[in-house]
């Protein structure tokens, strides 16, 4: 009776986390379908005619959508072999957050709108089309913003200080009587001005303030490109960098610099250099 159970623990375990076999196709892919069909149920609900006409039945559905996804997690937990790495997990945590609302909307109404976070789930669509291979090329991306971080933490400081300044030039020379009722007020002000926002709901009025906010907004054109350049020369450096990991093995190209094994052949790999024009060492044996 045990090696039944535990068999049919494994079997399921092979369907719900697995998708090599049929079986576990057909349960993701059915999965993503229950998952677009709850995220555009909560959606409706918020349209007020849909939700006068059909408010009844969208409730139900999205408790008879909460009910499944709760089984489905409880199965998931039950064939983990690692419940709690499982929980801790990105799709884990992801999996717990797409049920609470509705049992929390029983005590707060109105927080099952959050069930809209059911479509991060859909990302599961990256497995079950065997394009996960291609989120390695986000690494470029993420190593450009942590290695740009400090230069962009100092653009951000200056900006920062650029607007305490002209908000409080602003406060000064403006006043409450135009709009300018205090230097936070100020503040949004210029950081709607200096990002080219403009919403006009303040304006200045005196010709020193005009001139002020012109060359606020000639300011915001300049240095809203700075953020970008920073993160594309990065970019640049960490593609050059990751051209420049060759696989010893199977002479594949193309891995990030701290990249340790190769993404064909999974052997350890090691900085080559290259020669002039782009090719490494060996590269035409």
């Amino acid at each position: 009776m045990v090696g039944s159970r535990q068999s049919l623990r494994e079997r399921l375990g092979h369907i719900v986390f697995g998708y090599e076999t049929i079986a576990g196709r057909a349960f993701d892919v059915t999965l993503l379908g229950l998952i677009l069909a709850s995220v555009l149920a909560v959606m409706l609900e918020t349209v007020l005619w849909i939700r006068e006409a059909y408010g009844t039945q969208l409730v139900v559905l999205e408790w008879i959508f909460t009910g499944v996804f709760t089984v489905e997690y409880g199965l998931r937990l039950w064939v983990a072999r690692r419940p709690g790495r499982y929980v801790g997990s990105f799709f884990g945590v992801v999996d717990l957050l797409s049920i609470l609302p509705s049992y929390v909307s029983l005590l707060l109404p109105g927080t099952q709108s959050l069930l809209v976070i059911r479509a991060v789930r859909l990302l599961r669509v990256f497995r079950i089309l065997k394009l996960s291979r291609y989120l390695g090329e986000a690494n470029v991306l993420v190593t450009a913003l942590r290695s740009s971080g400090y230069k962009i933490t100092v653009f951000v400081g200056t900006v920062l200080v650029l607007i305490t300044i002209v908000a409080t030039l602003m406060y000064l020379i403006e006043g409450p009587e135009h709009g300018f009722t205090s230097i936070p007020r100020s503040f949004y002000w210029a950081v709607v001005t200096m990002t080219t926002v403009g919403y006009g709901d303040i304006a200045p009025k005196t010709t020193l303030g005009q001139l002020i906010a012109g060359l606020v907004m000639l300011t915001g054109y300049s240095i809203i490109a700075v953020p970008t350049g920073i993160v594309s020369a990065e970019m640049a450096y960490s593609a050059r960098e990751g051209a420049r990991r060759v696989c010893p093995h199977c002479r594949v190209g193309g891995h990030q610099a701290d990249s340790q094994f190769c993404r064909s052949c999974g052997q350890p790999i090691a900085a080559e250099v290259l020669e002039p024009g782009g090719a490494s060492p060996g590269a035409y044996r």
